[in-house]
Parts: structure tokens; sequence; C-alpha cells
């Protein structure tokens, strides 16, 4: 990473806050549960512009995921083999796990539970991998494969949520994906013609945040493309960070748009959205806490699978955790009617329990590495033990 402030980094250069974000995006939810339909009455998910202001923090929550997607890492490309066909197999036991959940629960959800049970969440992970320092081969493939589930994961929900506009669906995110591969050789155009640079020092001699301007700008622009094209926003953020990662993130503007995602907008989103779900339907249908204890099940099974092909069972359960596909699962699904009462609660409670576990499994990884570890060059060597 060069220490120049207007570099672009080869990975995003601001991280999110690891194992503590996971705390965090969970007390935002219940905060919005007390204060939502479920508790207080206070917040109304449905008033205009609380809703607006929501859109815009998932949409920068999904960019934000985007730009953390390794694309540009060597190390990553090169466990790429390895990760993709973990993800594959976990992809194969998600479908029938998805088939049989949605038999026994009676929803016909089975295309939305099997990209749930596959899915996973590199702003979750990678975080955490990079705060816990955990390195080596192991991890590199664990890395690759969360990249992977991430990134299919999240073209496919607009596609399996709602099967019956799946057609139209598919059309919007081409749309979306020609869009973002125009906006990447763009983007590359000006990095290496010396166009952003530029850009960047004009903006700082004045002070007129104008990368942050541009970024927002493009960003709005591509949600109203997949709102046009009848596809999630979520889609339309997602994309636009997987095209600023492969071109790579300045510094400067990783942190301000973490200030803002995660500043204001991200945490009003994960409050709207505890507020607009209904919890006091998990307690008369119990039917819908079992289903998310299911599907959070089920997705560690799925993704410890990866165990058969070679990976140690904590980077399996690790590459589980989950929060943006199950987040807008819920979300779209409750803007367009079409989850049953409690179902969405009941995803929100299944990303839980995986995020649960995984954080467990990277304390366990942290742990062995450290125990492997070699001794410092210098340091002295421990006293041996009597028997």
């Amino acid at each position: 990473m060069r220490s120049s402030p207007s570099s672009a980094c080869s990975v995003p250069c601001w991280r999110p806050r690891g194992a503590g974000g996971f705390r965090s995006c969970s007390g935002e939810l219940l905060a919005g549960i007390l204060v939502g339909h479920t508790g207080l009455g206070l917040v109304d998910s449905s008033d205009p512009t609380l809703t607006l202001l929501a859109d815009v923090g998932f949409a920068l929550i999904m960019f934000v995921a985007g730009t953390h997607v390794p694309v540009r890492d060597a190390g990553i490309r090169s466990a790429l083999g390895k990760g993709t066909a973990r993800a594959g197999l976990a992809a194969l036991i998600a479908i029938v796990l998805g088939v049989a959940t949605a038999v026994l629960f009676g929803t016909g959800h089975a295309p939305l539970y099997a990209v749930l049970l596959a899915s996973s969440s590199a702003a979750l992970v990678l975080p955490v991998i990079d705060s816990l320092k955990l390195t080596g081969p192991s991890v590199l493939q664990a890395t690759a494969q969360v990249a992977i589930a991430d990134v299919a994961a999240i073209v496919a929900l607009p596609i399996v949520i709602d099967p019956a506009n799946a057609g139209r669906a598919a059309l919007g995110a081409v749309a979306v994906a020609v869009s973002a591969l125009l906006l990447y050789l763009a983007l590359s155009r000006f990095e290496k013609n010396g166009s952003r640079l530029r850009l960047h020092r004009v903006s700082e001699d004045r002070k007129f945040a104008l990368e942050l301007r541009v970024q927002l700008t493009i960003l709005f622009a591509f949600a109203a493309l997949a709102v046009v094209s009848h596809v999630s926003i979520m889609l339309a953020g997602f994309s636009f960070g997987l095209a600023v990662a492969m071109v790579g993130e300045p510094r400067r503007l990783a942190r301000q748009l973490f200030a803002i995602a995660d500043g204001f907008l991200g945490p009003l989103f994960y409050v709207w959205l505890g507020a607009s779900l209904n919890v006091l339907d998990l307690v008369t249908r119990p039917g819908m806490i079992l289903l998310g204890v299911a599907l959070g099940l089920g997705a560690l099974l799925a993704h410890a699978s990866a165990r058969l092909l070679g990976l140690p069972l904590r980077y399996g359960l690790l590459a589980a955790a989950q929060l943006g596909v199950p987040v807008a699962a819920a979300t779209i699904g409750t803007q367009l009617n079409l989850l049953a009462p409690g179902e969405a609660a009941a995803l929100i409670l299944g990303a839980l329990i995986t995020i649960g576990v995984a954080t467990g499994a990277a304390g366990v990884a942290s742990r062995r590495q450290a125990a492997g570890a070699p001794a410092a060059p210098g340091a002295p060597a421990a006293p041996p033990t009597s028997a």
C-alpha cells in the first residue's frame, strides 16, 4: 500500500469494524425493533422520507460490501480453484437443504432458501480475518470461497426471490452488470491517464470533496437504473462497489464513504429494517422461529462441507457468516409482500445464528494460529515443562 493519501490500493484501505461490526448491526436491528412496529411504535417504517434514507443507506452498505471483495489480490486469485470448488459444493448442499426446508415449513420458497444457505458476506468475514491477522493457504482459500459465494448470491437473489418476474429481473441484472463493466473501463482509463489524480488535487486544494460527490452521483444513477429495470438497489450498489474495487479505492475516499455509511445512513437502514419487522409474529408463529434456526444451521452445514475438500472446519464455519443477503431478502420480500408473516424476522434470525458461530470460529482460528506461530527473533525460548 502506498503512503500517499491519493494512491489507489490493491484492496479497500478502510475496513469496517470486524467482529465489533457484527455486534453493532445486531444492536441497530434491536434498536429498530424496540422503537418500531414490534415495540414502542415511535418509528413509522412506512414513512416515505425515512424509507428513502433507508434505501440510500442500503445502497451504500452494498457498495461498501462490493469494495471489500478482494478482486485485485493476487493471492486470492491463486486460490480461486479450490475456493470455487468449495463454494460449488456448499451450493449443491444448500439446494438440497433449501428444498427440504421449504417443503418442511410449507413456504414454497425453496430457491430463496437455497441462495440464502449458500451465501456468505465478504464485508463481514474479510475484516475479521484482517483484524485477527489470520494467514496461510487455508485463509486464502476461505477468502476466495467467501468472495465467490457473496457475488453469486447477490446476483441470484433478485431473480429467485420473485420467480414470477424472474425473466424481467434477469434482464435488469444484465443491464446493471453491463453498466458496471462500462464504468470499470472508464474508471480504469481515468486512473491510468492521471485524470483521477488531477481531480483529487483540485478537490484537496479547494476542499470540494469532488471524488465523494462523483461517487455518490454514480451510486444514485446506478440505483435509478436498478429501479427502472426492476431489480433491487442491492445489486446496483454491489456492482458499483465491485467496479471500484477492481480499479482500486483511494484511501481518502474510502474513509469518507466509511463515515457516511457506518456513521449515519447504514445504522439508519438497520434501524428502519428492525422497525419494519414484526417480531411478535415469531411469538404467535413458533414455526417461524424454527425456520430461522433451520436456515442458520443449514447455512453452517453447507459451508462446513468444505471440510470434505480439505478446508479446516473453523474456516468453513467462518465462511458461513452472512448478513447482506438475508437482510436484502427480508427488505425486498417485505416491500413486495412476498414473505409470510414472521418470515422476514426468521431470515434475520438465521443470519444472526451464522454470525454468532462464525465469531466463535474466528476466535478458535486465531488461538490455533497463535499457538502454532514460531517465536519472534530474539525472543526467549519457552522453558521445558515437567512431566
